[in-house]
């Protein structure tokens, strides 16, 4: 379906086209004229299916039809600082034409970073996208008025609760006018948030779009070793020659500092990427591998979605993910816009059952990689259980302001009974 088949405005219709952006994506399909019908929604869909642009191009048209006024009206919270910028960036290009104002406020800066927010809080904004966290923050100072917020959206609700942020995104909704349009976004949905969707939206419509698989051009492969093996296939890897433009993704915050130090100690350009850097430390990561200075990325899943990395020629799973569409995140960093890919996953005994679900999903037994008889004995691979080795040794098995926009008098303002 092309965007001038939906109940978009000129106005939004003339910014897309600028950004030659013609044929809409099956959530922005389903999504988007259900949120100008003024319904509640919760929809499921992974990153990479324009969900961000699902809710933005909806939301820019109606509030171009409230009143202009200083006052938040659309409050859109996220887990990173890092989706906040790039919302907020992309919102710059949808309401080029409509006179809709955004702020991003988020945590990871310094005092005066804080200062500029506070100051532009009390001006106002059509828009604030925030981290529940920092929003949180200003509001305790007591000039945060969401008393006229029409909509408030959550972006990968999913990954924010399991960040550990349900408490403050309740905090965030009790200030909130119960007459409002709230529209919930996640790439999973489990039962954690169906019971956050329950008692915030009410009487939603529902939208999945099917997780799918990995990219055809994407070459997956699997080691199967002991803990203690890891490190030493990781150096393997890039002694093949692997080490350009490479993100490897770890579990934990503590693991990621110590395979960064251990690359760096054997010449590689790597850096580590997880949320107890500051903002500009994050920056000048990203900044560096976009530029080649860094070759090699470790990093918790703080950059599995949301973050605009192309290029990518590898992807390693130093531990196996939580959930399928975990893994599909990750390793759909590689083999983008038609590309090749290569991502490398790394199974111990602990993770095997863990692994045997992501292959149920993909439908197929990834290639098992054959370990290098150097690091000695691996164990068999065996789902549910955990498993020594069989005495085969090394074998596996295979803000900007325009024009006024015209009114829209035939579209309802107010949520459907």
């Amino acid at each position: 379906m092309r965007f001038d088949q939906l109940a978009l405005s000129d106005y939004i219709l003339d910014a897309l086209d600028a950004m030659n952006f013609e044929e809409c994506t099956p959530i922005q399909e389903q999504s988007i004229d259900l949120i100008l019908d003024g319904y509640d929604l919760i929809a499921c869909a992974q990153t990479g299916t324009g969900k961000t642009a699902a809710y933005l191009l909806p939301v820019i048209d109606l509030l171009s039809e409230t009143e202009e006024d200083s006052k938040v009206k659309c409050v859109i919270m996220v887990p990173t600082h890092e989706l906040a910028q790039q919302i907020d960036r992309q919102m710059e290009g949808f309401s080029y034409y409509i006179p809709v104002s955004s702020l991003a406020i988020h945590g990871g800066n310094d005092g005066k970073e804080f200062a500029r927010q506070q100051h532009a809080l009390r001006q106002g904004a059509d828009m604030v996208i925030a981290t529940p966290g920092r929003l949180l923050a200003h509001m305790k100072m007591g000039y945060v008025d969401l008393s006229s917020v029409k909509y408030f959206i959550l972006d990968e609700a999913d990954r924010m609760l399991d960040m550990g942020f349900s408490d403050d995104i309740m905090r965030i909704v009790a200030e909130l006018p119960k007459d409002r349009q709230t529209l919930m976004f996640s790439a999973t949905m489990p039962k954690k948030i169906q019971q956050l969707a329950s008692s915030i939206l009410n009487n939603p419509k529902e939208v999945k779009i099917s997780v799918s698989k990995p990219a055809e051009k994407i070459d997956q492969s699997v080691f199967i070793c002991h803990e203690g093996q890891k490190q030493a296939v990781l150096k393997h890897l890039f002694e093949q020659g692997h080490d350009k433009r490479v993100i490897v993704f770890s579990s934990s915050k503590q693991k990621v500092k110590e395979l960064t130090q251990l690359l760096r100690r054997s010449k590689w350009k790597a850096a580590e990427m997880h949320s107890d850097l500051d903002q500009k430390a994050r920056e000048d990561v990203i900044l560096g591998f976009r530029a080649g200075r860094i070759e090699i990325l470790i990093a918790t899943d703080i950059i599995a979605r949301g973050i605009d990395i192309d290029d990518i020629e590898m992807v390693v799973n130093y531990d196996v993910p939580h959930e399928a569409e975990d893994y599909v995140h990750r390793i759909g960093r590689t083999a983008r816009a038609g590309a090749g890919g290569k991502a490398v996953t790394f199974v111990n005994e602990r993770d095997m059952q863990r692994w045997a679900g992501i292959e149920r999903f993909l439908g197929k037994e990834v290639r098992r990689e054959t370990m290098p008889p150097e690091f000695g004995e691996a164990p068999v691979f065996k789902a549910g259980r955990s498993s020594q080795g069989n005495g085969k040794k090394g074998r596996q098995g295979n803000r900007r302001w325009h024009g006024k926009p015209k009114k829209k008098s035939d579209r309802k303002n107010s949520k459907p009974s």
